[in-house]
């Protein structure tokens, strides 16, 4: 795969009937699931779990989404998900980057970012990262293009 960065933390995603819209293509409300789903496993992967977040009474949550849908997407097309931590300021926030491609040709079919600021869970206030979250989030990271 032509990944737009280095090591990506991959799923395999395959869309089902239920994924299909009125124009016979997947739903993008579904790609911004599977976002929401490897973000969640990448996380558990560098060792942070809902359950740390809410013992932490901390998170990061997405402060701004963005999607670019590229080409459509059919049911039964074998695609990977790809994601990565690519900034971070080690104090407040982090960035997340996402690429769709298909199996068969290689061909990217959506590019995503999120923009996740740390919050104090009770609050819903920023509040500066707790030390577990730098040491799993920050090494992490990979410099981009």
């Amino acid at each position: 795969m032509n990944w737009d960065y280095p090591n990506p933390f991959t799923l395999p995603r395959t869309p089902e009937a239920a994924d299909i819209d009125g124009l016979n293509h997947t739903n993008n409300a579904v790609y911004v699931r599977w976002c929401e789903q490897i973000g969640w496993a990448h996380s558990e992967q560098l060792g942070l779990s809902l359950e740390d977040y809410r013992r932490l009474d901390r998170a990061m949550a997405i402060r701004r989404g963005e999607y670019d849908y590229i080409l459509p997407t059919f049911a039964g097309e074998k695609l990977t998900l790809a994601t990565w931590l690519v900034g971070g300021d080690g104090k407040l926030s982090m960035e997340r980057r996402f690429q769709l491609v298909r199996d068969s040709d290689g061909a990217t079919v959506l590019r995503g970012r999120w923009d996740l600021v740390c919050i104090d869970i009770a609050a819903g206030k920023p509040r500066r990262m707790p030390q577990a979250f730098l040491d799993a989030y920050m090494p992490a990271i990979v410099a981009t293009k």
